[in-house]
């Protein structure tokens, strides 16, 4: 029977730091560049982000070399913030160049960690990113700024629906009342 206990539980903690079927993280990133505060754009939903608005994360150094976590958000509901502090650390070694791959292991339940895969970074900027969780019902796509413009947006959620996440029950996160509507520039115009 303990033996069946320790294999359930690791089976269950393994399940939970996977990488979806068929998405790759990204093989370098500066983790000093990454980070800061991030707002979030389109999530799939959650209960722990349930009638959340104005949704952050904000990613600061830790003294034992992880990645300090907040994330934060306004329930328009209950008229209140709800916040979340956490912990992040790469999962893999670091590359000979000192980058790390994007696969982390993110914590905001005691010793139970979740998986967090970078599927997509802005390189050289780090203005936007697209992150799953173990499987495809996790989805996030973060950017620098209150709202990521059209054409990015869309191809980034072309992507995840080429990826095969379900992008139909994708939320698109109020940040502000103020909607600006970006123009499509001659580069779209291909």
């Amino acid at each position: 029977m303990k033996n069946l206990l320790i294999l359930l539980t690791a089976f269950l903690l393994n399940s939970c730091m996977g990488i979806p079927e068929n998405i790759k993280v990204v093989d370098s990133m500066d983790a000093s560049q990454y980070l800061g505060t991030w707002y979030e754009i389109a999530r799939l939903d959650h209960s722990f982000e349930r009638d959340l608005e104005k949704v952050t994360a904000t990613y600061s150094l830790r003294d034992d070399g992880g990645i300090k976590v907040i994330n934060r958000g306004f329930n328009s509901k209950t008229n209140e913030w709800k916040e979340a502090e956490g912990k992040a650390y790469f999962v893999d070694p670091p590359n000979s160049d000192k980058t790390n791959t994007g696969k982390l292991k993110v914590s905001f339940f005691g010793p139970f960690y979740g998986a967090y895969n970078i599927m997509v970074l802005d390189k050289p900027y780090y203005n936007y990113v697209m992150i799953s969780g173990p499987n495809k019902s996790y989805l996030w796509i973060l950017s620098r700024t209150p709202q990521l413009t059209y054409p990015i947006k869309q191809h980034l959620i072309t992507q995840a629906k080429e990826l095969g996440f379900d992008t139909e029950k994708l939320i698109q996160v109020i940040q502000s009342s103020e909607i600006i509507n970006y123009k499509a520039g001659p580069h779209v115009n291909k």
